[in-house]
């Protein structure tokens, strides 16, 4: 089953020299600072390389970051800063907030900036495989693994390492507490979309995909509540994503309560049901053009023509057909009996 998801921009940085005469004097010392440079450099080719997979993201994360280690953790092993910490301004741009960048003269700034676009990157490399027309079982685990990881990558920066940045966190940017739980929750939802797409194509229980649909809507209900106080102007496209997804979702739960209604020859209640599910499909639809009129940072798409789009609204329409057609026949057959 293939996927559709929103994606915002990856940040933007200044380029860094690492350059630091008097300081870095010895010929080992020399060539820590160049491969810090060159291993940046790579890094963030990486971040926009296409053909780009995730044991080469990892290495260079790793080789990038095993480097800058370095300027943040004192040699001694004590929790006291490194001296090399504040050597070096950093600057990069926010994800929602376009091309206004923040500078910080802080190595662990750049630490949580760079592994920021790192989650990114997972989650862009899962948008681009789950998009697929006909992508593999293989393809939708790296999908389900890819948003994992970006989920913890996210987590872990907002609990292990913004924390210690000196200069406080601007509100409404990055790496403000709301926003980085907005993509945690975001990564949840879509890595049980997958969930419930591998469901589908196993044809189990219809009473556990709509469960399954159900907490997944719920999820996008939530990292909307996380962007609700924020300024409308950077977030009102990624929300209408959220509330897109929502009742995408709440949809595919009515439709699959009512199959299993239905089994349980409650033809009253499967109709009922189905017709929420119909309901909440026209506010799907209505909010896919929305979205594909809303500018904002983040995806430019038409999502009511995508694939996965199309195939919900035909399903709710076979469904509830098929649930009044059961009735009429049950109907008909109670007639004939009095």
């Amino acid at each position: 089953m293939t996927h559709w998801f929103h994606r915002n921009p990856l940040k933007a940085t200044a380029p860094v020299t690492f350059n630091f005469y008097g300081v870095a004097s010895s010929p080992a010392a020399t060539k820590i600072c160049n491969d810090l440079r060159s291993s940046r450099v790579r890094l963030l080719e990486l971040f926009t390389d296409l053909s780009c997979n995730p044991e080469m993201m990892k290495n260079a994360t790793d080789l990038y970051f095993s480097l800058l280690q370095g300027f943040i953790v004192s040699l001694d092993g004590s929790s006291q800063d490194c001296k090399l910490r504040y050597i070096q301004n950093f600057k990069w741009t926010d994800t929602l907030q376009g091309q206004v960048p923040s500078a910080q003269q802080d190595a662990v700034f750049e630490l949580v900036s760079m592994g920021f676009n790192m989650a990114l990157w997972y989650t862009k490399y899962a948008s681009r495989l789950a998009g697929k027309e006909d992508i593999t079982e293989d393809e939708a685990k790296d999908v389900h693994r890819s948003l994992k990881i970006a989920a913890g990558i996210f987590k872990h920066l907002k609990d292990s390492h913004i924390p210690k940045l000196i200069t406080p966190v601007e509100k409404g940017r990055d790496l403000e507490a709301r926003l980085i739980d907005a993509y945690i929750i975001q990564c949840q939802a879509e890595a049980q979309e997958v969930t419930i797409a591998r469901a589908i194509e196993l044809k189990h229980n219809p009473g556990l995909i709509a469960a399954l649909a159900y907490e997944t809507a719920n999820f996008y209900q939530k990292a909307d509540q996380m962007l609700s106080s924020l300024d409308p102007a950077y977030t009102i496209k990624w929300r209408k994503y959220f509330h897109l997804k929502t009742c995408f979702y709440m949809a595919y739960s009515y439709c699959y309560h009512g199959q299993t209604l239905l089994a349980s020859d409650k033809c009253g209640e499967a109709i009922r049901s189905l017709q929420e599910s119909e309901k909440f499909f026209g506010k799907a639809e209505a909010l896919c053009k929305e979205y594909g009129e809303t500018k904002g940072p983040g995806t430019t798409a038409k999502p009511s023509g995508h694939l996965f789009f199309r195939k919900l609204g035909s399903l709710v329409k076979n469904t509830l057909e098929k649930c009044q057609r059961e009735n009429g026949f049950m109907l008909s057959q109670n007639q004939r009996k009095k």
